[in-house]
């Protein structure tokens, strides 16, 4: 589960790496999430972005942006993304 204050208009969060790559993690209203329209600032699953210190955004395949992506998930490319050189 993703949650944030219900106050927030934004909920989400970016992390930059070392690396020069950030990843964005969002559910909010605009989002591919099943939370997007939540009054309480939660949600099951979040979408993700992925872009280099160049601002390149990484293509998952079809898009460059991943919806519905688990908690499990996103732990998992924030570790993945971590680690690129």
């Amino acid at each position: 589960m993703f949650k944030t204050d219900p106050l927030c208009n934004r909920p989400g969060f970016q992390m930059k790496f070392s690396n020069g790559w950030t990843i964005s993690v969002q559910w909010h209203h605009g989002s591919y999430c099943d939370g997007r329209n939540s009054e309480n600032g939660e949600s099951p699953n979040a979408e993700i972005a992925i872009w280099d210190s160049k601002g390149e955004w990484y293509d998952f395949g079809n898009d460059t942006v991943k919806g519905y992506c688990s908690t499990d998930e996103v732990a998992g490319w924030i570790n993945i993304v971590s680690k690129w050189a």
